[in-house]
């Protein structure tokens, strides 16, 4: 994957900061200029990864807004790196806790025994620590925050070109919604003025609580399944000419980097595995009259998840995340100590008790800043005004086949 960061039409990013550090840092490069820059938007993104039932203290806290340093005046991207600072406000409970400066070792607040499933003790093993402090403080889901600003940016650019990405959560615990959900469904979740569990079902959505209300009286915690969907992506993003340019691939790293995210499903990947194929490939038609879609082609199913061989085909790119239960219990695990190896309790840090809806809009963040990329290295340009030129000349182009 590495090679790819050398290409010359690549929008990436990049993100900074610890979770109770001074402040979280997005730099995203490679934008266009001429990208209207909604700052109401990508705060109300920042809003909604805050947002959920079964969220903890932090969020009590944090207020997250995006201060724009560079990369945007008067309100549109001028083509140079976009540098975006989220402050930590919990910053003042621990500035004397973790100095830049030496400081004071007595302050220190360290993590003394590994969290099972968390990065504690690869992470310390790894870097040399004594203990885990600072494995918690990068690898933390607070790292999130910045991606969802970076994405945030992305989704701006795809809105130029009529892309739009949402999610929702199918599926918490042992409840799963049980129905298809339509795209105005889930852009609807993401619209409300009040987010639970992103459900597009309000009886499953109150049973999905149950869940998490069970997990809090007990100490526990518990995860999900979230489904991000990309609506208006045309056929041709990504190809199969290379492995490491294959959309499906490139969709499930960057969701899968996601804290917590143990597996990614394209389409109806995991029950194509056990059907015949009859059942699985989307019947291919063609329409007489044109449709709403660049291409008369067209598809009554999409077990595909709008990927097929690398390829975006036209219809909604469908991607699931599976994200196990948070690692931080009330009621901790068994560990040991770092510094004398003696069987005790794992650390307890404030935690929530169930981030799948946090999650899906931070995958939101991941699929837009692949598809971005992707539609930015097909279409070129410097600015929108170019790269929208270029994406119409393709529209038209697949129109008349």
């Amino acid at each position: 994957m590495q090679g790819r960061y050398n290409l010359k039409n690549m929008i990436r990013f990049s993100t900074a900061g610890e979770s109770h550090g001074e402040a979280l840092i997005a730099l995203v490069q490679g934008m266009p200029a001429g990208v209207t820059v909604d700052l109401d938007f990508v705060n109300r993104e920042l809003w909604r990864r805050q947002q959920g039932y079964g969220r903890g203290g932090r969020m009590k806290i944090e207020t997250d807004k995006a201060h724009v340093l560079s990369g945007v005046r008067h309100g549109k991207t001028i083509g140079s790196p976009i540098a975006i600072e989220i402050v930590n406000r919990d910053w003042k409970n621990w500035e004397e806790k973790l100095p830049v400066a030496a400081g004071d070792p007595a302050k220190h607040q360290a993590v003394a025994s590994p969290r099972p499933g968390h990065a504690d003790l690869a992470g310390a093993l790894k870097y040399n620590f004594p203990d885990a402090r600072y494995v918690l403080e990068r690898a933390s889901a607070r790292e999130s925050t910045a991606r969802v600003a970076a994405g945030a940016f992305a989704k701006l650019m795809l809105r130029e070109l009529g892309m739009e990405i949402a999610s929702h959560v199918i599926r918490v615990g042992r409840v799963e919604l049980e129905r298809a959900a339509t795209w105005e469904e889930i852009r609807a979740v993401a619209e409300r003025g009040e987010i639970e569990l992103s459900c597009v079902d309000g009886e499953t959505e109150a049973r999905m609580k149950g869940e998490v209300e069970h997990a809090s009286r007990t100490g526990d915690t518990v995860g999900g399944v979230f489904e991000v969907v990309a609506h208006g992506v045309p056929a041709g993003l990504g190809t199969y000419a290379n492995w490491d340019e294959r959309l499906d691939g490139l969709l499930a790293w960057s969701v899968m980097s996601l804290q917590a995210v143990k597996a990614v499903e394209i389409g109806r990947g995991v029950t194509a595995a056990e059907s015949f194929g009859s059942a699985v490939h989307d019947a291919i038609h063609y329409a007489a009259q044109a449709t709403e879609k660049p291409t008369r082609f067209t598809r009554e199913q999409n077990n595909a998840g709008g990927v097929e061989g690398g390829i975006s085909n036209g219809e909604e790119i469908v991607v699931r995340g599976y994200l196990k239960p948070i690692s931080t219990l009330r009621r901790p695990l068994e560990s040991v100590r770092f510094d004398t190896r003696e069987a005790t309790s794992a650390s307890y840090e404030r935690s929530d008790i169930c981030v799948v809806p946090a999650a899906g809009v931070a995958a939101e963040a991941m699929v837009a800043m692949t598809l971005a990329n992707l539609a930015h290295e097909k279409f070129g340009g410097d600015s929108a005004l170019e790269m929208k030129r270029n994406f119409d000349g393709y529209i038209e182009q697949i129109r008349r086949f």
